[in-house]
This record gives C-alpha cells, structure tokens and sequence, in this order.
C-alpha cells in the first residue's frame, strides 16, 4: 500500500467499519496481506499517523483522549468511567486526572491505551449502578461518581483532594439517599461531606 490513493482508500473502508478501534484482524479483512506484511504496513501507517497504536494489534483513527475512554469502555465491559474521572468531566473536581478511572464488576485491572493510563476499580455487584449513557460513554452521576470515590478512599485504595472540590451544583437528598447504599464506612463520610454542599470549594478536616 505505497501510494496516496490506496491508503486513503483503506482508511475510508476502515471507517465504514464504524467501530472506536480495529484489531488486527479487522485490518486483515481489508488488506489480506501475509501476517509478517501486515504488520509491517500497520507499523508504517502508525508512523505516519494515518493510526494510533493503542496497544498490541489494536488500533484506532482517533486518539483523543474522549475516544480512548470510548475504547477503554468497551474493551473492559461491563464498566462506567467514575471517581475523579468523572467528577472532573461534570465539573465538580476542579483537577484533571492523568487516569481515566473505571468501576466495573469484573477483577481490578490497570492497562494502557495509547499512552493514556487505564484503571479499572471492582465494586460489589449491589453498587455497580447510577450511570447514564453521555456522548457514547457509561459515566457514573454526579453524586455516585463521589460516592464511588468515597468508598475507594474509605477502603484505603484511592485518595480525594477535599479542597479541589465544587459542591454547589450537587444535590443533597440524591446524594445521601444513594449512599446508603454503601458500607458504614463511606455513609460517616459521605455525612461529613454533605455538611459543605452549596459551597464551591471546601476544606474537611
């Protein structure tokens, strides 16, 4: 595939796949090349940026990063991106994480895709709920994704800056009658946060 007119020929009927990613085999329907020979064309569109390389035999058109939580999405399932994930996406984390956290039933797993860290956290199956479909992708609500981070932190496996944090848009009774659903342990925090909702920023001690 050396000329101009053949690669935008197969990167159209890449397309016309209508899929976040490609494997290897995806490709091979296309080009039908020997296996040595495919990869080598993969590795050169890659250079060329005509793909990504998210990881081994997998590839996309888009590498941006609302694409690769997409990707990152679908390839662990079922799973909502949460935590600090996605109270930034909803603007109540004033930070942006360098992880795209995920809740999922399945085990804990940590990957990366296209440069981009990947953190699957597993959850009790009765609190794997509260997420909506948003541009494509499951992402908890508001209240849950806090919820969620609550419980992580009150199990000792994930940290919250109290301080970056926008409460003022969140509601109250929402937030306290889902976290009743969570162990003992994240209720006392979660009613210890509640005290600062309506501020825009705030600092538990």
């Amino acid at each position: 595939m050396e000329s101009k007119t053949s690669r935008i020929k197969f990167l159209k009927q890449l397309t016309k796949i209508n899929k976040p990613y490609f494997t290897i085999v995806d490709i091979k329907k296309i080009l039908n090349l020997p296996k040595n020979s495919l990869y080598v064309t993969c590795c050169r569109l890659a250079k060329d940026k005509d793909l990504y390389r998210l990881k081994q035999g997998i590839y996309t058109l888009d590498n941006s990063p609302q694409n690769i939580q997409y990707i990152a999405n679908t390839l662990y399932f079922p799973s909502y991106l949460s935590c600090e994930s996605a109270l930034a996406l909803h603007g109540i984390l004033n930070q942006i994480p360098y992880t795209s956290t995920f809740v999922t039933k399945n085990k804990t797993k940590k990957l990366t895709l296209g440069g981009q860290t990947i953190e699957y956290h597993q959850i009790i199956p009765c609190l794997f709920c509260d997420y909506i479909l948003q541009k494509n992708l499951y992402i908890a609500i508001p209240e849950k994704a806090l919820l969620d981070q609550l419980y992580f932190v009150s199990l000792g496996r994930a940290y919250l800056d109290y301080d970056e944090l926008n409460l003022h848009e969140l509601s109250k009774t929402k937030f306290l009658k889902l976290s009743k659903k969570f162990p003992v342990r994240t209720q006392k925090l979660a009613k210890e946060l509640v005290k600062n909702f309506g501020k825009i920023s705030i600092t538990v001690k």
